[in-house]
């Protein structure tokens, strides 16, 4: 049920309409810095920090660039609440994003460029408009406080009993070591809260003429093994069977099928949610829900099945990830010259564990499917280690169902559901803290829109009318919990 008032019912519709515009503008002038990692050109990560640095400062709000690593910048902040409330909510973002060479764009990456009602970009929603939106929530207190004679540098907020930090951060996209975790480890204070608002979640999918809302409470966790295979050097002319490439080879076929699905609490509990909204209704065929229920039930035959041809193959693809502990063979390397046999080959692979899944397990199962004598030459060793994350999502005074209700108060139609992200975030260097951290970047975009497909991908574009439908709803959710 929606609630019965929404805190953005209460700004005036001149002043949302001065908040969309300078999101929009906001997201603009990020994306048109090209911080790419890794760092290309070289300093960009600061020059973003600090363009940050300088909006929340014009806004009245003290800023902090930190440039814990040559050349890396991230920046935090933090607005006051009177201090009844318990531990800050924290904002977060990063500011990085990942290459995009121009080859298929049919706009610059790095231009901004709005067209047709999309806002297309490098960054546009991995994760800059997240970052944007954040920044805009930033504004709006400030502003609210000097609108009632105070000074939002060291005054609370009326209305906040809890302060609201913001931290944008730099190096997400190679693993986070050189922005969220140095953070952490050097400035736990900028980061220490009750609950952290993150990328990944409340982006409408839609499902029949229904949208489902998943809602970020956990992520798989993240293993890189690489795999050295041993074989016998030897001249080109006469090939043999312990040939490396052609052992790496074989264990790429072994490797590449799929692993046994496994249903967590997370899955079940989207299932579960989605299954008892849609029940009974004309929004999905009968069969779709009995392939639904059989997800649910931990089905494995369902997996795949499940939402096909209710919603785009990517989401099936996203539910078939949710469902199992996945590897894939991304980078293969092998042989040093034509006609020299390689006695050497090594093989890296993504590894993602759902929460339960160690990875002692998963070094197991792959010796296992490699078979006594292919793992018999063939050394393992772990490149990368991040474990799974799983947040509460039943707490009713946590955060999650105040994200919910924010989500249903601006769409009625809409099932919020928690959901677990197949990859990984910065969520994980909240861990030591004991964050509890949430996706949630509010967007609802035209239905059809491959939202997670323009992550990494070319013409990569957000909405200019799911930005503005989805500011209110962000304000919405940190006024709540911090209220």
């Amino acid at each position: 049920m929606a609630t019965t008032t929404r805190p953005s019912d209460a700004v005036s519709t001149e002043a949302w309409a001065a908040a969309h515009g300078r999101l929009i503008e906001s997201l603009q002038s990020l994306i048109r810095i090209p911080s790419i990692n890794p760092p290309e050109p070289p300093g960009a990560e600061l020059e973003a920090a600090r363009w940050l640095g300088q909006a929340l400062v014009e806004a009245g709000i003290p800023a902090e660039v930190h440039e814990l690593v040559p050349g890396r910048g991230s920046v935090t902040a933090r607005l006051r609440g009177d201090g009844t409330g318990g531990a800050p909510l924290l904002l977060m973002s990063h500011l990085d994003v990942v290459p995009a060479p121009p080859e298929g764009w049919t706009h610059d990456p790095f231009g901004a460029e709005i067209a047709d009602g999309w806002l297309y970009g490098r960054g546009a929603v991995d994760m800059k408009d997240l970052l944007a939106m954040q920044l805009e929530v930033m504004r709006l207190l400030a502003g609210e406080a000097r609108a009632a004679g105070r000074d939002p540098a060291s005054d609370p907020v009326p209305g906040l009993r809890r302060d609201v930090l913001f931290a944008s951060v730099a190096d997400e996209e190679a693993g986070g070591l050189n922005g969220a975790a140095l953070l952490a480890l050097e400035r736990p204070d900028t980061l220490r809260a009750a609950a952290a608002i993150n990328e990944a979640g409340g982006v409408a999918v839609d499902i029949g003429a229904r949208r489902l809302y998943p809602i970020q409470v956990a992520e798989k966790g993240i293993t890189v093994f690489r795999l050295t295979f041993r074989g016998i050097w030897g001249h080109g002319s006469m090939p043999r069977s312990e040939n490396a490439n052609v052992l790496a080879a074989e264990a790429v076929t072994k490797l590449s099928a799929a692993w046994p699905a496994r249903l967590t609490d997370v899955t079940k509990a989207m299932l579960d949610r989605t299954i008892a909204a849609l029940d009974g209704s004309d929004d999905l065929p009968p069969e779709a829900l009995r392939l639904l229920r059989a997800a649910a039930s931990g089905d494995a035959r369902a997996s795949a099945a499940a939402l096909a041809g209710v919603c785009l193959p990517v989401y099936t693809r996203v539910l078939d990830a949710m469902l199992r502990d996945t590897l894939s063979p991304n980078i293969l390397h092998g042989g040093v010259k034509f006609n020299i046999v390689p006695g050497m080959a090594s093989l890296e692979v993504d590894v993602r564990r759902l929460p339960g899944t160690t990875e002692e397990d998963m070094e197991a199962r792959i010796r296992e499917r490699l078979g006594p004598e292919l793992s018999g030459v063939t050394d393992i060793e772990a490149l990368i280690s991040s474990e799974p994350l799983v947040h509460p999502y039943e707490d009713p005074d946590g955060l999650f169902p105040i994200l919910e209700a924010a989500i249903r108060d601006h769409d009625p139609a809409g099932i919020p559901v928690p959901a677990m992200a197949p990859f990984g975030t910065d969520a994980k260097h909240l861990l030591d803290l004991g964050v509890p951290t949430y996706g949630f970047s509010p967007l609802r975009q035209p239905p059809g829109e491959t939202y997670i497909e323009r992550w990494h991908g070319i013409d990569e574009r957000v909405s200019v009318e799911g930005l503005r439908w989805g500011l209110p709803v962000l304000y919405d959710a940190v006024r709540r919990f911090c209220a």
